[in-house]
């Protein structure tokens, strides 16, 4: 820890507040869980398609492609997803100072984890439960990662090898069994843009 001694945090004079006003609405972290196929990916980027066309500023960060790049040493070990959610966590706080929209989509397994997440960004954090059974989530999958999963291919695949823990109270709920892709989305918009419009 001694190493860590010459780290000082700077301050500067513009703050969220500032790149908010000057962005026209506030800064949120809208982050999507659940199982791989539940919708999450599919309604994050109709959410942000909704949001950018009322001139609302985001920016998406994806399972996969956070895989490709910042979190390409990490394995799907439970330590190493801690990791990666950390690591996505203060990323998804560096956007969020910046004023803008995050959008996350990440299956996000534990309830310790999506807790710190709430910790760490505090009022920003809007939790979007897309649910869906696995066995539905199964018929969606076209990459086939469940059969290989289930075939022993995929260690550590959450729903088949690795749990999930399912929000209990999670901000937003959306079903895409029994809910179409324009309610789910509508459902989200309406919680979410009165707190991005809110005044200070």
């Amino acid at each position: 820890m001694k190493e860590k001694l010459h780290i000082v945090e700077h301050s500067y004079k513009l703050k969220r507040v500032d790149r908010e006003a000057a962005n026209g609405h506030k800064a949120a972290c809208l982050w999507f869980t659940g199982l791989s196929g539940s919708g999450k990916s599919t309604i994050a980027n109709c959410v942000e398609q909704e949001l950018f066309e009322r001139g609302i500023k985001t920016f998406i960060l994806d399972g996969d492609n956070i895989r490709k790049g910042l979190s390409k040493d990490l394995s799907f070990t439970e330590p190493d997803r801690v990791e990666n959610l950390r690591r996505i966590g203060e990323v998804s706080k560096l956007i969020c100072d910046a004023g803008l929209v995050t959008i996350a989509t990440f299956i996000s397994p534990y309830q310790r984890d999506r807790q710190w997440l709430r910790d760490l960004l505090g009022d920003l954090f809007i939790e979007i439960f897309v649910d869906a059974p696995l066995a539905i989530c199964e018929q969606r999958d076209v990459k086939g990662l469940y059969q290989k999963a289930r075939n022993g291919e995929i260690s550590n695949f959450t729903g088949i090898s690795s749990p999930f823990e399912a929000p209990t109270s999670p901000d937003i709920y959306v079903n895409t069994v029994n809910q179409t892709l324009e309610q789910s989305v509508k459902s989200i918009l309406e919680y979410v843009l009165p707190k991005l419009r809110a005044e200070s």
